[in-house]
């Protein structure tokens, strides 16, 4: 009898295979002599939509909703179609008798695998791997540590409640917003609560008034000073400024104390994903989504990396006698660093970080004993995995030691502040290199206390309060999580999301609003606006997860809910206007047409629901190049088919020519380039296809 293990990727498949053993390679499985290892393709498996359980749901029509299954039903994904029924297959075989659920350690993954379970009517034992990397020896090690299935239920419940929750206010409020107002307007539980959080910055930026004001900067002694009263450096009243300078320049000042404190700063706790992402949009301008899918890189495809969608900063105990392994796996890109930390048997200074009580469904992330190849890695999984060495690495160092001295003068019943640090122990900053701030204290060491020095070089430095500044990506994974929008997992796809839909764009690395975002946010409901109410529901979800809470009573509230929402929608008297509309008419129906923006270049589209008529606006370039001047060609569709066009040149050629003979170092290239698909089996006839057809 066999085992049947059920992957999330086929990526993972094949490394689990491999470490099991499994080496009878087939179109949508790997067997072995004791398992067969098979894969989803991400899910499988979706709720049904309103039109699988009536019909007359094709339409969006406000009277029809809110719609509210009695029961939500599952579907088989029509596009992954072929992968479930291999996968039910298998498990119909009189030699299979388990099933091992082998997807993504966390909630996503949890029902990634059991909705195809379920949808398989499976009734056999079931077991759960749950890994927090991807080496050998962590695969190993999880299958000699098998869990009985049934302890992740209440996991498998809090996921079905999100999905659903997700569905139930969701669908029926965009269908709402939609077909009230005319226009694609979405909205959800997560992102309309995120995007009411960038556009509140955007509103204290327009209702800002800049406060001219002044500073007053002095030399006494060696020391540069600034003036100060109860902590405050700026004056708002100019004649106040100009009596205070005239009043101390070449005057006596008296250094009235000089307070010194020693201060430690305990090393950083490893990164969760939340605070990764926003360290590498602070860093490398990295967008939050740019930073979970070169992690994935580096926890599937190099194995660099422990689990990357985790909530948790610290580590098990069960972890410390790993440390050493994981120093020597890393020691090859990292030798000075590493060799001391080595020498000292790998101990571990920070021991704040292993502690079982505040580590969730996985620990922080940090690097795998995997032995690194920095060679390997391209420049951005160069740069991430860096941050995540460097955090782990000042683990092992001291605290950071240091000295704050602060100046207090008084001149003229004035009083002048200077505020200077020395370090003592670099501590973990030697591997962080967060010593830019450290200055030098040389002018402060021979001063003493009583004695007066003469005001210098005095100052006055006119300057105006300015704005908050508008939301970096950071700024609103920062606020997400304050919040408790979202969990880890799913912040980049709604921030992208939101960009998606034209409410919010990117303009330097930061935020703002549109004209679609700033009435959206006017229209949908201020219950659904509120950060304060989507936490709740997250709160709720992670009790579930833990057994704590009713999924069910939990449902019902979201029914209840969004019968609400949909009837305040509908009683609404607020007015829209589509922010694309341009003054070209439909040539169906004579509606204005409006522009969106895709990823293929602008579109226009008619504003009338019931048109469907569309157009590019620009032509699409392809990937073939002019044979002249070797611009990429525009592709174009006219009576006798798809033809290319040169803008430049107007050379003219049919999609057909371009079917011509691969040579072998062509074909090299080709097979190269697409064999790194996911798929098994696949024949040079299909990869040559295959790029064919994304040629054109």
């Amino acid at each position: 009898m066999k085992s049947l293990v059920l992957a999330e990727k086929p990526s993972v498949a094949r490394e689990i295979a491999r470490v099991l053993g499994c080496n009878q390679k087939h179109k949508s499985y790997i067997e072995g002599n004791q398992y067969i290892v098979t894969w989803a393709l991400g899910h499988l498996i979706e709720l049904k939509m309103p039109e699988h359980y009536d019909t007359k749901y094709k339409q969006w029509n406000l009277e029809d909703l809110p719609i509210i299954p009695q029961k939500m039903g599952l579907k088989v994904m029509k596009q992954t179609n072929h992968q479930f029924r291999a996968i039910e297959a298998l498990a119909k075989r009189k030699d299979i008798k388990e099933c091992i659920i082998a997807t993504d350690a966390g909630r996503e993954g949890e029902l990634v695998a059991r909705w195809i379970l379920e949808k398989l009517h499976w009734n056999k034992p079931l077991k759960r791997l749950w890994i927090s990397s991807q080496t050998d020896k962590a695969i190993k090690d999880g299958f000699k540590q098998l869990r009985p299935g049934s302890q992740f239920d209440d996991l498998y419940h809090s996921a079905v409640c999100r999905a659903e929750a997700d569905w139930l206010i969701g669908l029926n409020v965009t269908r709402a917003l939609t077909t009230k107002y005319k226009d694609p307007l979405s909205a959800g539980r997560v992102q309309t609560p995120t995007l009411a959080l960038i556009l509140e910055r955007e509103q204290q930026i327009q209702k800002f008034i800049p406060k001219e004001y002044w500073t007053i900067r002095a030399e006494i002694g060696p020391l540069t000073t600034d003036w100060e009263k109860t902590n405050e450096k700026r004056i708002f009243d100019k004649p106040k400024a100009d009596a205070i300078l005239s009043k101390i320049e070449g005057k006596k000042a008296t250094l009235e104390k000089i307070e010194r404190k020693k201060k430690s700063d305990q090393q950083p706790l490893p990164y969760d994903l939340t605070e990764l992402q926003r360290d590498a949009n602070k860093r490398f301008g990295f967008s939050a989504k740019k930073t979970l899918t070169v992690l994935q890189r580096l926890y599937e495809q190099y194995k660099l990396v422990t689990y990357p969608r985790t909530d948790s900063r610290y580590l098990t105990t069960d972890m410390i006698g790993t440390m050493a392994d994981r120093l020597h796996g890393m020691s090859s890109g990292y030798k000075e660093e590493v060799r001391p930390l080595l020498a000292n048997k790998g101990k571990v200074l920070a021991k704040r970080v292993f502690n079982n009580e505040k580590v969730t469904d996985h620990h922080a992330i940090i690097p795998t004993e995997q032995r690194l190849n920095l060679g390997e890695l391209d420049n951005d999984e160069r740069k991430l995995y860096d941050l995540i060495a460097r955090r782990f690495l000042a683990l092992f160092l001291p605290a950071y030691e240091y000295e704050t001295i602060h100046a207090v003068f008084k001149v003229e019943g004035e009083t002048f502040t200077a505020k200077e640090t020395n370090v003592l122990d670099l501590g973990y900053k030697k591997v962080l290199g967060k010593d830019d701030n450290d200055t030098s204290t040389a002018g402060v060491q021979n001063m003493v206390q009583g004695k007066e020095y003469t005001v210098k070089n005095s100052s006055l430095n006119q300057k105006w309060t300015e704005p908050p500044l508008r939301f970096s990506e950071a700024d609103v994974l920062a606020h997400m999580e304050k919040f408790g929008l979202g969990t880890p997992a799913t912040r980049a796809e709604i921030i992208e999301r939101l960009v998606e839909t034209e409410v919010v764009e990117r303009q330097n690395g930061r935020f703002t609003q549109t004209k679609k975002g700033r009435q959206l946010i006017d229209l949908v409901n201020n219950e659904l606006k509120s950060p304060e109410l989507t936490a709740k529901w997250e709160k709720e979800l992670e009790m579930i997860s833990k057994g704590k809470a009713d999924p069910k009573a939990f449902l019902q509230k979201i029914r209840r809910q969004t019968e609400q929402l949909v009837a305040e929608i509908k009683a609404s008297d607020k007015s829209y206007r589509a922010h694309n509309l341009t003054g070209s008419r439909c040539p169906e129906c004579n509606e204005f047409l409006k522009e969106r923006n895709t990823k293929e270049g602008k579109i226009l589209v008619c504003s009338s629901p019931d048109c469907s008529f569309r157009k590019r606006k620009d032509p699409k370039l392809s990937n073939r190049r002019c044979p002249q001047c070797h611009k990429k060609m525009e592709l174009h569709e006219g009576k006798a088919g798809v033809y290319f066009q040169c803008r430049r040149c107007n050379v003219v050629e049919k999609a057909e020519e371009r079917k011509k003979a691969v040579n072998k170092r062509e074909e090299r290239k080709l097979v190269q380039k697409y064999s790194q698909k996911d798929d098994f089996g696949t024949s040079l006839g299909d990869l040559l296809k295959q790029a064919l057809q994304n040629d054109e």
